[in-house]
């Protein structure tokens, strides 16, 4: 196997996390903007939804990170990004073009971000991750 193949995926897992735990102090740090974000949004109850979303999140970060049940994880933040894409940043709805573009931007980011996730899942944590512990360093089992 070559140095890429086996530090790829970790690093790859790395960066994901770092994405998602920034995302997660800037939340904690807002709090407030965050909920009257959601609320702007018609989403019913959003202390709560902000704290089930902080939770998930946190349990996909320990998935990557630690590469323990990784595709679970990444099917966790897949599923979160993926709707908060879709509900969140509906730039085809806006008629300012700058706020559209923002919007688009931040669309644009998490699809890529959903992309990445799905190579994840598709490939596993790679040979650095719990999953693969005893396997040699070998491909995770499906």
């Amino acid at each position: 196997m070559s140095f890429s193949e086996t530090v790829s995926p970790l690093l790859g897992r790395c960066a994901l996390v770092w994405f998602y735990a920034s995302g997660l102090v800037n939340i904690v740090q807002n709090w407030s903007s965050f909920a009257e974000q959601l609320s702007s949004r018609h989403v019913p109850l959003p202390p709560l939804f902000l704290v089930l979303g902080l939770i998930l999140v946190l349990m996909g970060c320990f998935s990557l990170l630690f590469g323990y049940h990784t595709r679970h994880g990444a099917v966790l933040l897949f599923g979160l990004t993926i709707a908060a894409a879709f509900l969140l940043h509906d730039f085809w709805r806006l008629s300012d073009a700058g706020v559209r573009q923002a919007e688009f931007e931040i669309f644009a980011r998490d699809i890529a971000i959903s992309g990445g996730l799905l190579l994840m899942i598709g490939l596993g944590g790679g040979p650095f991750s719990i999953d693969n512990r005893g396997n040699g360093g070998g491909r995770s089992k499906r």
